[in-house]
């Protein structure tokens, strides 16, 4: 049995003459499991880590170091994004190690697009002129008694 180990260890050792490497020690990156839903359903939803699908719906995301997001379109509806934050528990001796997200369902409520209002214009309607008589006033009349100010004619008669 020590002849069959030491040759494992030294076929591995070798690296290009084996098909074993230190690569089957090494775990999996870990994934999170994320559901995606909005009302109304079927938006497009597309994570920023680059998975996406039409919702409700779940993608599985390699777990990332920093926040994300996630995008939700749909015709005739507002975009709109949801920002996920990534929790990772190290774990202990007596529980493994997890990587949840929050908000788990990530969840968007779609606003429908208003169209913009049409601009309504107001017919041309032609100002009505005054009345003569008080848009002008005659020459030759005297200011009104009491008036502060000079009558400008006055040196000209």
């Amino acid at each position: 049995m020590r002849r069959v180990i030491a040759i494992a260890l030294a076929g591995m050792s070798l690296g290009g003459c084996s098909s074993m490497s230190w690569d089957m020690f090494k775990s999996a990156p870990p994934t999170v499991q994320v559901r995606l839903e909005s009302n109304p359903p079927g938006a497009d939803a597309t994570t920023s880590l680059g998975q996406g699908c039409k919702t409700p719906c779940s993608v599985s995301v390699p777990a990332p170091d920093a926040p994300f997001t996630v995008a939700f379109a749909l015709p005739k509806y507002q975009a709109t994004s949801v920002p996920v934050n990534v929790i990772k528990n190290p774990g202990d001796f007596t529980t493994p190690a997890s990587v949840t997200t929050d908000p788990n369902p990530v969840f968007a409520e779609l606003q429908p697009a208003v169209p913009p209002k049409p601009v309504k214009k107001k017919p041309h309607r032609p100002k009505k002129p005054k009345p003569a008589a008080a848009a002008t006033a005659p020459a030759d009349a005297a200011p009104a008694a009491g008036s502060p100010f000079p009558d400008p004619n006055a040196g000209k008669r």
